[in-house]
């Protein structure tokens, strides 16, 4: 008998995606979706040129323009990285607003592989240490586990990564 540790995923609804259906090497793709990110009590971003990341058991993450960010509000963290096989080298920033920071709440791929689809100018932000983050309208919940930056909205199916009983997926 062999044993399988991943969950069996949840039935998706006519209007939603299962992050179990998202492929591995994950798909980037534009999304014309509204992004928002409030922080520090003031609305820091808003975006409709988005990316969005998919890769199975994972929820979307989101990507930014750099340019739809108040000026500012992103500081680059000097010699912090982290390397994913598929987009690169990645560089992390502080989000600051109203007296307000985050430490290396957001992150960029600004020489991304060849071929990931990834475009330098876009920043994905860490959902749980903002006040609150909107897609087209609707409050995400962050993916839960401390590494992962997905966006949770009623549009995709779980479980996630991450979450509750994902050891070892």
């Amino acid at each position: 008998m062999t044993f399988d540790p991943r969950p069996d995923p949840l039935p998706a609804t006519a209007d939603q995606e299962s992050v179990w259906d998202y492929p591995r090497p994950p798909r980037i793709e534009p999304t014309a979706r509204r992004l928002q990110i409030r922080f520090g009590g003031v609305w820091i971003a808003d975006c409709k040129r988005g990316l969005r990341v998919l890769e199975t058991s994972h929820p979307p993450t989101y990507y930014l323009h750099i340019d739809d960010f108040i000026e500012g509000t992103l500081q680059r963290v000097p010699k912090r990285t982290s390397y994913c096989e598929f987009k690169g080298m990645a560089a992390y920033y502080d989000v600051v607003s109203n007296g307000h920071v985050a430490r290396a709440a957001a992150w960029s791929y600004p020489n991304p592989t060849p071929g990931s689809g990834m475009m330098p100018g876009y920043v994905a932000v860490y959902a749980g240490p903002m006040d609150e983050c909107l897609v087209d309208g609707e409050r995400v919940t962050p993916q839960p586990g401390q590494f992962y930056g997905g966006w949770i909205t009623s549009h995709v199916a779980g479980p996630f990564k991450g979450g509750p009983g994902s050891m070892g997926w």
